[in-house]
């Protein structure tokens, strides 16, 4: 069973999630619809960027795949931080930790979750970072 969402994440702009695989993609947009106001959706970091730029409200969350071609997902959150300084930002890999922190990532300094993941899991993790959030 779903774990029930916390009050505070309903109707908290957009969720921008950003993977190369596509049934990664449409997956995660389904299990984050309702948590955010919108859910913005992008198969490369190129894309992400002209989506971040087109939406007019602020982007609470960057969900990104660490490694992909073209811009990978941290130097596409280091740019979205840029526009939208209070997004929080979730990693996720289906790579090793070794080859995640080659992308310049230190999994421990950062909020990540690893694929393949399950619907609970991703839910988890996402109210936790939006806890954590609320806390800050």
């Amino acid at each position: 069973m779903i774990s029930a969402q916390p009050e505070y994440a309903h109707g908290r702009g957009a969720v921008l999630i950003v993977d190369d695989e596509p049934l990664i993609l449409r997956v995660a947009c389904k299990v984050l619809e309702g948590v955010f106001d919108e859910v913005l959706e992008a198969s490369t970091g190129e894309e992400a960027l002209e989506v971040a730029q087109d939406h007019a409200g602020p982007i609470t969350l960057l969900l990104t795949d660490v490694i992909m071609p073209g811009i990978g997902g941290r130097e596409l959150s280091e740019t979205i931080r840029r526009s939208q300084p209070d997004a929080s930002v979730l990693f996720m890999s289906a790579y090793t930790e070794d080859e995640v922190l080659l992308e310049g990532i230190r999994v421990a300094e950062v909020e990540f979750i690893a694929k393949p993941f399950s619907i609970e899991g991703l839910r988890a993790k996402v109210f936790e970072v939006l806890e954590k959030r609320a806390a800050s």
